[in-house]
C-alpha cells in the first residue's frame, strides 16, 4: 500500500506511533535530537502524548493530524514529537503534572507545546481543530513577540514542577495507629456507593488496589459493613456491561454510574490486578461468580493478548470498524434487539430478562450493552428453571453470539510487551492458581516468568521495559523492577522454587543501588543512568495501578522476612513515615500504602512448612485469603533462615512464626489457620 506521508515515526515499533507514521505531521519520536533540532532552528516543540487504545487519541488524530491544513502549520512553527505514555512513563508523568497544574485536569491526548529544551507552557488534552489551530498561531506568535513573558512562565511552572515531586523526610517516630486508620476510612467512606458499589460519581473506575485494601482491611477489623461493600462493589462490576460477558475481561471503566457502557478498550494492567482481586475475594467468600470471572479473565487474557512466547501484549482498542466501514467506539460489543431476537428465537425472552435488554441496558442509536441485575438463582426462580438449567441457555446463546461477533471486524491490538504489565498478569496467575487450583495457571505463570527472566533481566542485573519484534530498548522503571518482583515473590510462594525469590532480592537489591533518591528514602521512578527533563519523578500516589514507591515498599517489607539480616524492612517502614501524613489527608489516593499500617501494627506471621508433603499442606492452608502472611517451604533442607535445622525426617511440620521467634511445630493445618485469624 503506497501513502502520501510518511514521517520519522515509521522506524519505531509502537503500534501507537506507527499510526502516526503516515500523518502529514512530521511527527518525531522523543529523542535529545529532536530537542537540539529545536534548539538549532529556534523552534517550540509540540509534544503530543497517547496510546493505542485510547478514543479520544483517534479523534483528534482525524480532526487535526491527518489534515493537511492543520499539518503545515504545525511542520512550519513547530518541532513535532509524539510519545507512547506507555513506553515513556517518565515523560508522561512530567508533563501530565504540568497539565494538571495548568488546567486541573488531565487525560489523554495530553498535548503541550514546550521551549526548545523541554519545559513547557502551554497544555491541554483534546481539542477540535479550530480551536487547536487558533491556538498554536497565538503560541507562535507570543514566542516571536514576547519571547521573556513565555521563558519566565515556563520558568515558574518548571519550578512548580520540581515543588510537587518533593518529599519532607518524615519526622514522625512512629506508624499511623489503628485509630487513625480507622477515622481515615471511615472518612473515604462518605464517598462509596452504596447501589453499586465503586464510588458515587461518574465516570467510574475500577480501582482494583483501592479494593484490594479495602477486602485487607474489613477483614483485618472484621468489619462486616465494610466487606458488605467490597462484595457488592465486586458483583455490581462482574454483572456490568464493563465485563465483557461474551468473551470475558474487563474494559477500562464505566461512563456511567452503574457500570453499564464501559469506555471499550480492555488493558492488560486492569485484568492482571483484577484477577488477582477476584481469585483473592473468592478464597475469602467462596461465591462462584468471582472464581467464574477470574477464568473468564484468564481466557480473554489467554486469547486475545497472549504471545506464542507466553508473554502478555497490552491492549485492545475502545474502536473497530463498523458496518459502514467507520471507526467507532464499541462496535465490536453491541447488540441491537431485533438481530438478538433473529439469532436467539425461543431463548431469546430468557436472554433478555437474564442481560436486560431494556431501557436498562440500553446504550444510545438501539445499541444494548449487555449487563446484569439479578442474581442466577432469582432468575431462575422467576422462569421456573433449575440454576443449572438455566446456565445451560445463557451458555448455548453466548455461543451463538460469539459465532456472530468472531465475523466483525476486530479492535486493534497493541502488541508491544511491557514488563511490568506482565508482572502485574504474573501476579494474577500466581494468585488465581493459589486461590483456585487450576494447574494450567500454574503452568502459565512459570512459563511467562520464565519469558521475563530470559528477556527483560540484562547481564547487569537491570531490567528493560519493553519488547516488540524480538528487541527491548527502554532501560526499566521503578514500575517493571516493582510488579516483577512482587510476582516473583508470589510464584515462590506457590511453588518453592528458590530461584524466585533470589530473583525478586537481586532485582530488589539493584533498586536500592539505582533508584534510590537520598533524600526522601523514596525511590526515583527513573534509574540513575537515565537522562531526564526538569526533575526525576518520584511516584508516590496510587492510581488505577498503585504506585511503584507503594509496591515496592511492601515488596521490601515482605523480603524482610525471608531475609531478616537485610535492611529491608527499615527502608520500607521510612517510606510509610515519610508520607503517611498524605495518607490522611486523601486515603483513597494511599490505599495500598496502608496494607503497610495493617503489616506494621498487626501481627504478621511467616509461615514455615518443612517435610516431605510440604507442596500439599501449603496448597491447603493457601486455599484460605491470608494477607497477614508470608509462606516458606522445602522438602528438606534450605538456607533461608525460614527454613534452616527445622526438617524433622518422616514428618510435615508447619512452623508459625512472628518476626523469627517462632510457635512449637504442628501437623494440625486447621489449628494454625485459627491463629492467624
Amino acid at each position: 500500500m503506497s501513502y502520501k506521508h510518511t514521517n520519522a515515526l515509521i522506524n519505531e515499533s509502537s503500534p501507537y506511533l506507527l499510526q502516526h507514521a503516515h500523518n502529514p505531521v512530521n511527527w518525531e519520536p522523543w529523542s535529545t535530537t529532536a530537542l537540539e533540532k529545536a534548539k538549532n532552528e529556534n523552534k517550540l516543540v509540540l509534544i503530543s502524548i497517547g496510546y493505542a487504545a485510547c478514543h479520544w487519541c483517534h479523534v483528534m488524530e482525524k480532526e487535526c493530524f491527518e489534515d493537511e491544513e492543520v499539518a503545515n502549520l504545525m511542520n512550519e512553527n513547530f518541532v513535532n514529537i509524539k510519545i507512547d505514555r506507555e513506553e515513556r512513563p517518565d515523560i508522561d508523568h512530567l508533563y501530565m503534572d504540568a497539565v494538571q497544574m495548568m488546567t486541573g485536569r488531565g487525560g489523554w491526548p495530553l498535548n503541550v507545546v514546550t521551549l526548545p529544551d523541554g519545559r513547557p507552557f502551554w497544555g491541554a488534552t483534546y481539542v477540535k481543530k479550530d480551536d487547536w489551530m487558533k491556538v498554536l498561531k497565538e503560541l507562535t506568535r507570543l514566542y516571536k513577540e514576547q519571547p521573556d513573558k513565555i521563558n519566565e512562565y515556563a520558568k515558574d511552572l518548571a519550578e512548580g514542577i520540581k515543588a510537587i515531586n518533593l518529599v519532607e523526610v518524615g519526622s514522625d517516630s512512629q506508624i499511623l495507629t489503628e485509630d487513625q486508620l480507622d477515622d481515615s476510612v471511615k472518612k473515604w467512606s462518605r464517598y462509596f456507593d452504596h447501589n453499586y458499589g465503586g464510588y458515587n460519581r461518574a465516570p467510574k473506575f475500577m480501582m482494583p488496589g483501592n479494593l484490594d485494601f479495602l477486602l485487607h482491611y474489613a477483614i483485618s477489623r472484621k468489619d462486616d459493613d465494610l466487606l458488605e461493600y467490597v462484595n457488592l462493589t465486586l458483583t455490581k462490576m462482574a454483572y456490568g456491561g464493563i465485563f465483557d460477558h461474551l468473551g470475558g475481561g474487563f474494559s477500562r471503566y464505566s461512563v456511567d454510574g452503574k457500570w453499564h457502557v464501559p469506555h471499550f478498550e480492555k488493558m492488560l494492567y486492569d485484568n492482571g490486578q483484577l484477577i488477582s482481586l477476584y481469585s483473592k475475594a473468592y478464597a475469602e467468600t467462596q461465591n462462584p461468580l468471582y472464581k467464574k470471572v477470574v477464568e473468564e479473565t484468564i481466557d480473554f487474557v489467554t486469547t486475545e493478548l497472549m504471545d506464542t512466547t507466553k508473554a502478555f501484549y497490552a491492549s485492545l482498542d475502545a474502536d473497530s470498524l463498523n458496518e459502514t466501514g467507520e471507526l467507532e467506539e464499541g462496535a465490536f460489543y453491541v447488540w441491537q434487539k431485533a438481530e438478538l431476537q433473529t439469532l436467539l428465537a425461543d431463548n431469546f425472552e430468557l436472554f433478555k430478562d437474564y442481560y436486560n435488554i431494556n431501557d436498562f441496558g440500553l446504550w444510545e442509536h438501539g445499541n444494548f450493552v449487555l449487563i446484569r441485575d439479578e442474581s442466577d438463582e432469582a432468575i431462575a426462580k422467576k422462569h421456573k428453571l433449575s440454576v443449572s438449567e438455566l446456565n445451560v441457555v445463557i451458555a448455548e446463546c453466548k455461543q451463538i453470539l460469539n459465532k456472530v461477533r468472531e465475523k466483525r471486524d476486530r479492535p486493534r491490538l497493541d502488541d508491544k510487551i511491557l514488563c511490568s504489565w506482565n508482572g502485574l498478569m504474573l501476579k494474577g496467575l500466581t494468585d488465581a492458581y493459589r486461590f483456585i487450583k487450576n494447574d494450567d495457571y500454574l503452568v502459565l505463570a512459570l512459563e511467562n516468568a520464565t519469558f521475563i527472566k530470559e528477556t527483560f533481566i540484562k547481564k547487569d542485573g537491570s531490567l528493560y521495559h519493553n519488547h516488540k519484534n524480538g528487541k527491548s530498548t527502554i532501560n526499566g522503571y521503578l514500575e517493571d523492577y516493582a510488579s516483577v518482583i512482587e510476582a516473583y515473590i508470589g510464584l515462590y510462594e506457590i511453588t518453592f522454587e528458590e530461584n524466585w525469590l533470589n530473583e525478586a532480592k537481586k532485582l530488589s537489591d539493584y533498586c536500592i543501588a539505582n533508584f534510590t533518591d537520598d533524600g526522601s528514602g523514596l525511590f526515583f521512578f527513573t534509574p540513575n543512568q537515565d537522562s531526564f527533563i526538569i526533575r526525576r519523578t518520584i511516584e508516590m500516589a496510587d492510581n488505577v495501578i498503585p504506585s511503584s514507591n507503594s509496591i515496592m515498599a511492601k515488596n521490601l517489607f515482605k523480603l524482610s522476612r525471608f531475609f531478616p539480616d537485610m535492611n529491608y524492612e527499615k527502608i520500607a517502614q521510612q517510606m510509610v513515615m515519610n508520607l503517611q501524613q498524605s495518607f490522611e489527608k486523601d486515603t483513597a489516593s494511599y490505599a495500598n500504602w496502608l496494607h503497610l499500617v495493617l503489616y506494621f501494627q498487626n501481627p504478621f506471621y511467616e509461615i514455615s512448612i518443612v517435610g516431605e508433603d510440604y507442596l500439599k499442606t501449603a496448597s491447603n492452608m493457601q486455599q484460605s485469603y491470608l494477607p497477614n502472611a508470608v509462606f516458606a517451604g522445602a522438602k528438606e533442607e534450605s538456607e533461608l533462615s525460614l527454613i534452616q535445622n527445622r526438617f524433622v525426617a518422616n514428618s510435615t511440620l508447619i512452623y508459625l512464626c512472628e518476626h523469627g521467634s517462632c510457635k512449637l511445630p504442628t501437623t494440625n493445618i486447621e489449628d494454625v489457620l485459627n491463629q492467624l485469624k
